[in-house]
């Protein structure tokens, strides 16, 4: 997976916006103006943070040598995925969808039901 597949991917899900927030290197994506996803675009290797919960922060660290706590955000919750390394690309996609669930679980309910349609 790169990171063409990880754009293409997350536009496609429902109200993502992307943007640059802090500098050129870096691409945000965000649903609801809450961000779900960060891509790095001047590593050395290609990686996403993704969010989680701190359970699932530890068991996906535990399966992947891929998955590392995001230094950039808070560890607990946020894990960056290196997307060259022993991750498949459909679970790559199903952490990428886990993180946007996330986001949209913590949204006020008004909002949130229109997710669930």
């Amino acid at each position: 997976m790169n990171i063409e597949d990880v754009r293409f991917f997350c536009l496609g899900l429902k109200n993502t916006t992307e943007s640059f927030p802090f500098d050129d290197v870096s691409l945000v994506f965000k649903v609801e103006g809450r961000m779900y996803l960060l891509v790095s675009l001047d590593a050395e290797e290609p990686a996403v943070a993704v969010k989680c919960d701190p359970e699932q922060a530890v068991t996906l660290r535990e399966h992947y040598a891929a998955v590392e706590p995001a230094y950039h955000f808070n560890k607990k919750y946020w894990n960056t995925i290196y997307l060259e390394r022993d991750m498949p690309g459909d679970e790559i996609r199903r952490w990428i969808a886990c993180s946007y669930r996330e986001v949209i679980r913590k949204l006020p309910e008004k909002i949130r039901k229109t997710y669930d349609e």
